[in-house]
């Protein structure tokens, strides 16, 4: 029964216009007819005095759930009101309490299973990343990484370094120490032997040897650029010898490349002073134990490069016996394989055979009764010449006495006596002097 001024509402702004808050209205006083009147009120969602300035202020709806409804959604409050959207997964009018789930419970457990296999198989991988990488981390202890870091002149990769280039595409060999695989490393092509588990040496031998191969720097021994230690069998990294191997080239059909005699010749001069200098100018003696065809490369310029030295034993000055026979049966020194002891005189043996191979461009097996080796011995040993088994492509006669000189002196390399056969040094001075009497003779 109020009512202020005794008019209906005037204009707001005027004198005696009483609503001063803001946020309020006037409405005209209907409690008499007789006796005119208005009075104030706030806006709908606002309370207070709508009499004195500021007095209408906004009410917190949320916090009266009893008079304000929002059961089922979230109260957010607001200027002359609240608004009362549906929680996350529903839809629907949270005021009415008319909310409902979006997705079905069916649904919810189909997310939440894929969710946790998921979940579980990201902890998986992580719980592998980390079992790998301390196995890595193992691997890489137990083959002498801490040691091979002090050595300047060995590079370490990392296993992931390697990997994209261990693909069967890359895959140029294979034999019973593992296998070679050709890729693109630090932007040079590299050579990656990859053994067999169990067919490398213990860690204190393997990382003596690496140390030693690495400081082996010569123009015809193929070089090892570094190693992965990240593995159970170490990885050793080599240059890349683009043309193959001498085997290849005299007997396999698909890479054969016709050899004149001087590129012949060239090729048995260069490997001997490869093996010259393992024996006798390398830092430590390096015995070979396998030299063959196979382990002679030739680069682009047809230069021979010896492989697989590293393969072979390391041995100290006095130990030359070694704990198992290594190396190819149909190049294998006879007194090396009865006595188990390997020496120069072994590798002078075998390079005696490879100097039949270049001269005949036929294959020395074992197996039957290394019919190259004993074609020749026969000859030798009845005091014939040995013209009949040289090769026709090279046996021309101006040159028969070049080769007969090769053919004896390959038949003084298979001299039963260790100590009657020459040194390796020897071998190359000998090459060396046979090419340069015949460069005199065409010049």
């Amino acid at each position: 029964d109020f009512a202020a001024g005794n008019t209906s509402c005037p204009a707001q702004g005027e004198p005696d216009y009483a609503c001063v808050s803001g946020n309020s209205s006037c409405a005209n006083a209907t409690y008499t007819d007789t006796t005119p009147g208005y009075f104030c009120k706030c806006w709908e969602g606002y309370a207070g005095n709508p009499y004195v300035t500021h007095g209408c202020q906004d009410i917190d709806e949320c916090k009266l759930p009893q008079v304000y409804n929002c059961i089922s959604g979230i109260c957010k409050n607001e200027l002359g009101g609240y608004d009362c959207p549906c929680k996350f997964g529903m839809e629907g009018d949270g005021k009415a309490g008319t909310c409902t789930d979006v997705f079905p419970l069916a649904a919810k457990v189909t997310v939440g299973a894929i969710g946790g296999i998921l979940l579980m198989a990201v902890l998986s991988f992580l719980v592998i990343l980390h079992k790998e990488k301390k196995k890595m981390e193992e691997f890489y202890r137990k083959n002498g990484g801490p040691i091979l870091e002090q050595a300047n002149t060995i590079k370490l990769f990392k296993k992931w370094d390697l990997k994209p280039i261990l693909k069967n595409s890359n895959l140029i060999g294979k034999g019973c120490f593992g296998e070679v695989y050709k890729g693109l490393l630090d932007n040079k092509q590299v050579a990656i032997k990859k053994p067999i588990n169990g067919s490398m040496q213990e860690n204190d031998q393997f990382t003596n040897e690496v140390i030693i191969q690495s400081q082996v720097i010569h123009k015809n021994i193929v070089r090892l650029i570094g190693c992965c230690l990240e593995v159970d069998a170490p990885m050793l990294v080599y240059e890349f010898i683009s043309q193959g191997s001498l085997h290849d080239i005299l007997h396999d059909n698909n890479n054969k490349v016709a050899l004149n005699l001087d590129a012949r010749l060239s090729i048995a001069a260069q490997s001997a002073d490869g093996l010259a200098y393992m024996h006798s100018q390398a830092n430590t003696r390096i015995l070979h134990g396998d030299v063959k065809p196979a382990n002679i490369l030739l680069d682009d310029n047809f230069a021979p490069k010896i492989s697989d030295f590293g393969i072979s034993r390391l041995l100290a000055r006095d130990k030359e016996h070694t704990e198992s026979v290594i190396g190819d049966m149909n190049y294998m020194d006879p007194v090396y394989l009865q006595e188990g002891i390997l020496t120069e005189k072994s590798d002078v043996y075998s390079f005696g055979i490879v100097i039949l191979e270049l001269i005949s461009s036929r294959r020395a097996i074992h197996s039957e009764n290394n019919g190259l080796v004993k074609s020749f011995l026969q000859a030798h040993e009845k005091h014939k010449k040995a013209t009949e088994f040289f090769d026709k492509e090279i046996a021309i006669t101006e040159d028969l006495e070049l080769l007969d000189n090769l053919a004896g002196m390959a038949m003084e390399c298979l001299r039963p006596d260790v100590d009657q056969r020459p040194t390796m040094m020897e071998v190359a001075e000998r090459l060396h002097k046979l090419s340069r009497s015949r460069k005199e003779q065409w010049s």
